[in-house]
């Protein structure tokens, strides 16, 4: 893959230093954890994709797949459709000596072909928020996700955050897999 990215107005990717530039086009999943709150944490992760930044959009904005995606997620629905929609998602995560099960009902906010907003409304989370970004970069897409929660369940903010920057690699792998394969 090549080593240079760019945005939509043909300019280097901003905010990721070459050498961060050259792992995306290895295929590398770059992340960078932060805390959010006393019991949470947040995740920023950036991918690269060999596809059309449409093409990543058409099948990104087919939610129900995104059990496919990440492999945690047993259920997800669109509850409503319009400028915003409405989702409902389940998901089942084994942590530690915990089983978890989650479930979320979310809005969604689209900006065609460039962005992805998700907002809690309700669920197991004291709060959620995901932002999904595309960018064209080389002959693909830059795809950056960015996650900060805070469960319900009282938890070290740490813990939270290592779980994140173990786990969003592995998901956004899958990802990248399902993606490339339709």
């Amino acid at each position: 893959m090549a080593t240079l990215f760019l945005s939509e107005e043909n300019t280097p990717t901003p905010n990721l230093a070459w050498h961060q530039q050259k792992a995306l086009g290895q295929g590398e999943i770059l992340v960078e954890t932060r805390s959010h709150s006393a019991w949470g944490g947040a995740v920023t992760a950036h991918m690269y994709i060999p596809l059309a930044r449409s093409h990543v959009w058409q099948q990104l904005t087919d939610y129900p797949r995104w059990v496919q995606y990440f492999p945690d997620v047993t259920k997800s629905e669109i509850l409503h459709q319009g400028e915003a929609k409405r989702l409902y998602q389940v998901a089942k995560k084994a942590f530690m000596f915990l089983t978890a099960q989650v479930e979320i009902y979310l809005n969604v906010f689209e900006v065609l072909g460039q962005r992805i907003q998700f907002r809690l409304e309700k669920g197991t989370f004291a709060d959620f928020t995901a932002d999904l970004r595309l960018q064209d970069c080389d002959k693909g897409t830059l795809l950056t996700y960015s996650v900060q929660a805070t469960p319900n369940i009282p938890l070290p903010a740490f813990l939270i955050q290592q779980a994140m920057h173990m786990e969003l690699p592995k998901n956004m792998q899958n990802m990248r897999q399902v993606l490339c394969k339709s």
